[in-house]
């Protein structure tokens, strides 16, 4: 009938093309996450997951909710395109402010020309905003977002001595922690050259032992009333510190290593933050976490102790998630750990108790769960106690549907308390002890757990230098 607009049907061809289109604008956001993580760093790393996460969220809105609704009325509405831009914008945003406002005029461009193209439908463009903000909020329930602002810490209880040029400093790098030897080591050592040209830096041969590097280097360090440096990993700077705080110098924790976790919460994000708060005598105290045995031995952890298929969790993670993001990495880890692996029968304060894992944290962490990430204060004289028991029905599959609904941290599984103290007894089982993640072969089954509060003086910078990080 003329005058009246005939629909016509949708082919297989349109069907398919919009497939494409969809397809391609994951490749564009895909596209962005990549520059972005590669360009940013570990903060940057950070929000191109949460971005790309928040636009696999809106993306599955738009096309399971907002497309049925519409599919007979226009074969493609705006509402897609738009929700991933501000969904990937917001997300960043979130998790690194700086990051996100490089992605935000993509996104408003991009909105602005769909309120252009769809003048006769804004509504679906405002719906595709309120998609993309929501996806972008609601990562946040399962993969909360990490303050930048470093933990919070005392003074030490005596200053440490400001070092201009490192003069006085001592530091142990290793090569192992994530560093290549040849290339790599050099790379760091000559950086760190440049930065402290009076500092004394070793770095092992093969053969040598790290332990006794470190010991040797904290007593020159007390001679001559410097301090010690540590360049490496969490593994390394655990020794570090043990040895810092019994021989009575401050310690400065170099990040060099495959992860990074108390230099992180420190507040070191990079060697010029170190040297920085090196010259200038700026520092913090912070608590040691120890696990005592009857015999009389000790073993220190700066960030977690665990033990069970912690360790192991911990690990799949990390290997998944800069491919598939923290959330999606520790779901597939977790699956991994638990068909493998089998529960403990750990004695906890006297009473009995059936545990796929226990994890101590050296200070409260954050989030709630069993996949904390981070602190908020170095000196609370607490651990961090949270536990998955392994007795209840079912407890596997509670365990995966209660990480699959961010509802963990009030499932029955999961038992959480901040003590001063802990007493241990493995009565069946191979508990794996871990120490700031390296697995410690247990010669005794029983051990106490507490804290030597604000044992250890650590430099970092007293005004972190950074825009809206």
């Amino acid at each position: 009938m003329a005058g009246r607009n005939v629909r016509k049907p949708r082919t297989r061809w349109a069907a398919t093309s919009d497939w494409r289109r969809v397809a391609a604008g994951g490749l564009v956001w895909g596209g962005a996450a990549a520059v972005l993580g590669a360009a940013g760093g570990r903060t940057g790393r950070r929000a191109a997951l949460r971005g790309a996460g928040a636009v696999a969220i809106a993306s599955a809105v738009t096309r399971a909710v907002a497309r049925p609704a519409v599919r007979k009325v226009r074969p493609l509405p705006a509402a897609g395109r738009v929700a991933s831009a501000v969904a990937f914008a917001a997300g960043a945003v979130l998790e690194a402010p700086r990051y996100g406002l490089l992605a935000a005029p993509a996104a408003a461009g991009l909105t602005a020309a769909r309120l252009r193209g769809e003048e006769r439908h804004p509504g679906d463009v405002a719906a595709g905003v309120a998609v993309g903000l929501g996806a972008a909020v609601i990562t946040a329930r399962w993969w909360p977002v990490k303050p930048e602002a470093p933990a919070a810490a005392a003074p030490p209880r005596r200053p440490a001595p400001a070092l201009p040029e490192g003069a006085g400093l001592h530091i142990v790098v290793n090569p192992s922690s994530g560093l290549s030897r040849g290339a790599d080591a050099d790379t760091v050592t000559d950086g760190l050259r440049t930065l402290l040209p009076k500092a004394g830096i070793t770095v092992p041969e093969e053969g040598q032992d790290l332990r006794d590097l470190i010991e040797r280097a904290a007593r020159r360090a007390k001679l001559e009333d410097g301090a010690l440096g540590a360049c490496g990993g969490d593994g390394t700077v655990n020794t570090a510190a043990e040895i810092a705080a019994r021989v009575g110098v401050p310690l400065a924790v170099f990040p060099g290593g495959t992860f990074n976790h108390f230099a992180m919460d420190l507040g070191n994000q990079t060697m010029e933050d170190v040297a920085r708060a090196v010259r200038d005598g700026d520092a913090v105290s912070a608590d040691i976490g120890r696990a005592r045995t009857r015999g009389g031995t000790e073993k220190v952890f700066l960030n977690t102790f665990s033990l069970g298929v912690y360790t192991d969790l911990v690990r799949a993670r990390e290997e998944l998630e800069a491919r598939i993001g923290k959330w999606p990495a520790l779901v597939v880890g977790l699956a991994k750990v638990l068909a493998q692996g089998s529960p403990a029968t750990i004695a906890v304060n006297g009473r009995p108790r059936r545990l796929w894992l226990l994890f101590a944290g050296n200070g409260v962490y954050h989030p709630a769960g069993f996949a904390p990430t981070y602190r908020t204060q170095l000196d609370d004289g607490l651990l961090d106690v949270r536990a998955v028991d392994g007795s209840a029905p079912l407890a596997r599959t509670r365990l995966l549907l209660a990480v699959l609904t961010g509802t963990l941290h009030t499932s029955r599984v999961l038992s959480t308390a901040q003590l001063r103290g802990l007493r241990l007894e493995v009565l069946s089982g191979d508990p794996r002890f871990a120490y700031d993640g390296e697995v410690a072969e247990v010669a005794e089954r029983s051990l106490v757990l507490d804290k030597r509060p604000r044992a250890v003086t650590v430099y970092r910078p007293a005004e972190p230098d950074r825009w809206l990080a």
